[in-house]
């Protein structure tokens, strides 16, 4: 008899267990939250144009969409015909961390992890990296965001952040 009561208390607590979760919590679909669409903003087909090291200006594509299930976006760039180089990235935010995490990999070998999120109305994205015994921050800021354009700088810092140096601006228009 007593393994019989101890049957019934296990399937009570389980019953109850499942049916007094909030409704939220089980309806919650991934990815949902405003946080995790942060970086719609960059979804759709995009006309790039910067300007190289050498001051010449170039031009290229980048296409970003959304996928599985609007949790990854998912970013195509070529730097065609201004460069031949192309690269792609996948972004998602991670809610356990309340972050957004990159990474991104390209056709010169190329493999760089990112984190970050939204300040002051601006995507930062960073990472650090050591070169020649010296520890470097490099970081993407996504800002002058609207629905049809958008600026880009690619910068680095070796003291900490406390100063920037701009390596490459570029500027997004939807084609």
């Amino acid at each position: 008899m007593s393994q019989f009561k101890y049957f019934i208390s296990v399937i009570f607590i389980l019953y109850f267990s499942i049916t007094i979760l909030p409704q939220d919590e089980v309806n919650q679909k991934p990815c949902s939250s405003p946080e995790a669409h942060q970086f719609d903003f960059w979804i759709g087909e995009w006309k790039v144009e910067w300007y190289s090291p050498d001051s010449t200006k170039a031009e290229g594509t980048n296409f970003v969409s959304s996928i599985l299930n609007g949790c990854v976006i998912k970013e195509n760039f070529s730097g065609n015909p201004g460069i031949d180089f192309r690269g792609k990235s996948f972004s998602v935010y991670n809610p356990a961390k309340k972050i957004w995490q990159q990474t991104w990999v390209d056709d010169q070998g190329g493999y760089m992890v990112f984190t970050g999120g939204m300040e002051n109305n601006k995507m930062v994205l960073s990472r650090k990296i050591s070169r020649n015994d010296k520890e470097l921050i490099q970081r993407m800021v996504f800002y002058n965001i609207s629905k049809d354009e958008f600026d880009w700088n690619w910068e680095s810092s070796e003291d900490n952040g406390v100063t920037w140096k701009l390596n490459w601006k570029i500027h997004y228009t939807k084609m």
